[in-house]
């Protein structure tokens, strides 16, 4: 089955990730009432019942909680940045609420680990760093590598020139010019220690302890398309997945 053929995502999961963005952006900060299930029932054209499991799927995941005769509220999350991850679309969308600054335009030299983990014939492969910021403050630095096939996609694209500043993830301006989409993003997470250059980009002391996540993202072919390595600041982040049973 291709993914023109896939089933479309079901009402509530949809109305649950927008509220969850919502959220992110901070529009129910300070004790401020998420809209009602009547209200939002009009405001989306669905039904009470889609609403509510919309709302379910927010409470048992800890984005929100239910106060009886007052309503429903964003969990606080003490200044940190809450991402909830459950698809590759989750992950383009961590443009919605957050900016991309790069700090190491793409380079292309010889890295023999990176090559291995991409799967390449050659040891050549193009390098790029950034950092994200959210409410104007950084939480990630992230440094990403691809195959010199994938980088002259992007290579020239003023969103990853030195100093570029924009909304946008890599793999949303990669998935756009790819001939075969992006399925899949193995993913391991492992604690890792702050290094110098890392540390002045986020400013926080060397060897701060910091959450290091490993992603190498495939195409519907198999073929890896890049490899990304994050060290967020555990203060400024919150990461959450939901899983399902299939």
């Amino acid at each position: 089955m291709t993914d023109r053929d896939a089933p479309p995502e079901p009402a509530y999961r949809a109305l649950a990730a927008t509220l969850r963005a919502r959220i992110a952006d901070g529009r129910f900060r300070g004790g401020v009432r998420l809209p009602t299930e009547s209200e939002l029932s009009e405001e989306f054209g669905l039904s009470r019942q889609t609403v509510r499991r919309a709302f379910q799927d927010l409470v048992a995941e800890g984005a929100v909680y239910r106060v009886p005769g007052r309503g429903t509220f964003a969990t606080e999350s003490s200044g940190r940045y809450l991402r909830q991850l459950g698809s590759i679309e989750d992950l383009m969308n961590l443009s919605d609420d957050t900016t991309m600054e790069v700090l190491d335009p793409p380079r292309r030299g010889v890295d023999v680990d990176v090559a291995g983990r991409l799967r390449l014939d050659t040891d050549l492969v193009y390098r790029m760093a950034f950092r994200r910021f959210h409410d104007g403050v950084p939480f990630v630095v992230t440094t990403v590598w691809w195959p010199e096939r994938i980088a002259r996609l992007v290579v020239s694209a003023p969103e990853v020139q030195a100093g570029a500043s924009s909304a946008y993830t890599m793999i949303g301006l990669l998935e756009p010019r790819l001939t075969s989409p992006i399925v899949e993003a193995a993913q391991s997470i492992t604690v890792g220690a702050a290094s110098a250059d890392v540390a002045r980009r986020l400013d926080c002391p060397e060897g701060h302890p910091m959450l290091r996540v490993d992603r190498l993202y495939s195409d519907a072919t198999g073929d890896p398309v890049e490899l990304a390595v994050s060290y967020f600041l555990p203060e400024h982040y919150t990461y959450r997945v939901t899983l399902r049973r299939s």
